[in-house]
């Protein structure tokens, strides 16, 4: 074979591969918030340039999960509980949308079921700490994406990492409490029985429940 038959290797997809490695080590607990992300060492692990980890690092920047400290030294980010309650009061927007787009829909019966599985996911779950956090999100997800509003979504899942970031940087014997079916269920009651103002109402009183807890649990 010569040279010139050699096929070009794909360095966006590389850079991708390396983004998705990243992001998924940190929403997964794996670095925690606060823990150094050297450009070298993880090069290194990675088995690729410092080139490539810096534009994924940098990346992460603009998606909230990794931050500047000092020196100029990035760090896995940490949230106040300024920003986290800021947070969930963004959920709080979004999901009351997401909840008067549904309500507003002629398939809100079919959306309604869909949501019934995914809080039957969540009590699948069980004791499992990784697979309540993945039906838990699961479950707003769904909410979003059956809202139909496609921009919407997208603004969810621009807060996603942080959402991640700021439910595994509180222990684990912490977090269930707010991931249960019994907490998700009135959601879908509301959407159910059509009645805008009390759905909104109830994913609003979720959020900021969510919030005090997680504002006030101390990070471990």
């Amino acid at each position: 074979m010569s040279v010139e038959s050699l096929p070009n290797i794909d360095r966006s997809t590389l850079r991708e591969r390396v983004l998705q490695a990243l992001r998924t080590a940190i929403t997964s607990g794996a670095y925690r918030p606060g823990d150094h992300l050297g450009e070298v060492e993880l090069a290194a692990r990675l088995g690729v340039s410092r080139g490539t980890v810096r534009e994924a690092l940098r990346h992460l920047q603009q998606e909230g999960l990794v931050r500047a400290g000092a020196r100029g030294m990035l760090r896995v980010n940490s949230l106040s509980a300024e920003e986290i309650r800021g947070l969930f009061r963004v959920r709080a927007a979004l999901e009351g949308l997401a909840v008067s787009e549904i309500i507003a829909s002629p398939d809100r019966a079919a959306a309604v079921a869909a949501l019934r599985a995914a809080v039957t996911a969540l009590d699948d779950a069980g004791e499992d700490f990784a697979a309540r956090v993945e039906a838990d999100l699961g479950f707003h997800t769904r909410l979003c994406e059956l809202s139909g509003n496609v921009m919407l979504l997208e603004s969810w899942r621009h807060l996603e990492g942080r959402i991640r970031v700021t439910i595994m940087s509180r222990d684990p014997a912490d977090a269930p409490a707010m991931m249960t079916p019994g907490r998700h269920a009135p959601i879908v009651e509301a959407i159910e029985s059509g009645d805008l103002a009390a759905a909104v109402g109830v994913v609003e009183a979720h959020m900021t429940a969510a919030a005090d807890h997680f504002a006030s649990a101390p990070a471990r």
